[in-house]
């Protein structure tokens, strides 16, 4: 089953949703109508007992490179011309409209089902930072990898800084944003930026495979080690070991959890049900 907005193709299969970023003529840059589907698939998949993990990906031969420079041109030119266009209400107006649009992040990173980028080619600015809002990251061998922007002027957004320094460390996070050096699959595998690096031609091939396996299995336990990982990199070991314990407890009553118990015992493979 597929779904198509405009500049995002959604597909249903094998209990994965299969979100592509689609502007191929622009390396997949953000557009508004790309976010607003991007925010209602993953809302929407957020509390559905039917999918059990979401790929974000994107057409041709990139992810995402991030903000669309033709149109920061155009909302620039447009800005210059209109003497109203600043002050204080125009200034607020900009941070709520981006606030909004970076829940794309927050979903990814927080919605109870695990999310898997497929990089596919280049990954820059917010879209850099949308790849590594997401639980796992599998690159193809040809993938490349900036932060972007500093190179036209910009701090960062959609939670690049936050994401990249837990997986890199603060030094190397300072280093890639200051200098926006592109690097390669490899060095980013090195960094810890990506989990896998797969040839480009077997990219969907494996990507697939890994995100069925985890479909198919206990996603209920999942999210709540998600949320427990989540919380494992802003909290201390007590706050952890109090929320495993209720965790731990919940999921043992699932028939998930007694299914496992039972195909152990019978020495073949639990069928889990997500519940």
């Amino acid at each position: 089953m597929a779904a198509e907005h405009r500049d995002l193709i959604a597909e249903r299969r094998h209990g994965v949703l299969f979100l592509t970023m689609n502007r191929p003529d622009k390396l997949n840059a953000l557009s508004d109508q790309m976010i607003a589907g991007l925010l209602e698939e993953l809302g929407r998949a957020a509390y559905d007992k039917e999918v059990g993990a979401v790929v974000l990906t994107g057409a041709g031969r990139g992810f995402c490179a991030g903000g669309d420079i033709g149109r920061m041109r155009e909302r620039n030119e447009a800005a210059g011309h209109d003497s109203g266009a600043g002050g204080e209400a125009g200034i607020n107006t900009r941070i709520a409209q981006l606030r909004r649009s970076e829940e794309v992040s927050a979903l990814l990173h927080e919605m109870p089902k695990v999310t898997i980028g497929a990089i596919n080619g280049p990954a820059a600015g917010a879209g850099l930072s949308i790849a590594l809002a997401c639980d796992i990251r599998i690159a193809a061998d040809t993938a490349r990898f900036g932060t972007a922007f500093a190179r036209v002027g910009f701090s960062g957004d959609f939670g690049g800084t936050y994401f990249l320094t837990q997986l890199v460390g603060p030094a190397k996070a300072r280093e890639l944003y200051f200098t926006a050096e592109v690097i390669g699959a490899d060095e980013a595998l090195r960094l810890g930026m990506v989990n896998r690096v797969v040839p480009a031609a077997s990219l969907g091939e494996e990507v697939e495979a890994f995100a069925r396996r985890i479909a198919a299995g206990p996603t209920v336990a999942y999210s709540y080690m998600k949320a427990h990982l989540n919380l494992a990199l802003k909290s201390d070991l007590r706050t952890i070991l109090d929320r495993e314990s209720y965790g731990q407890s919940l999921t043992g009553l699932t028939e998930d959890h007694k299914e496992a118990v039972k195909a152990f015992l019978e020495k073949r493979e639990p069928k889990f049900k997500g519940r």
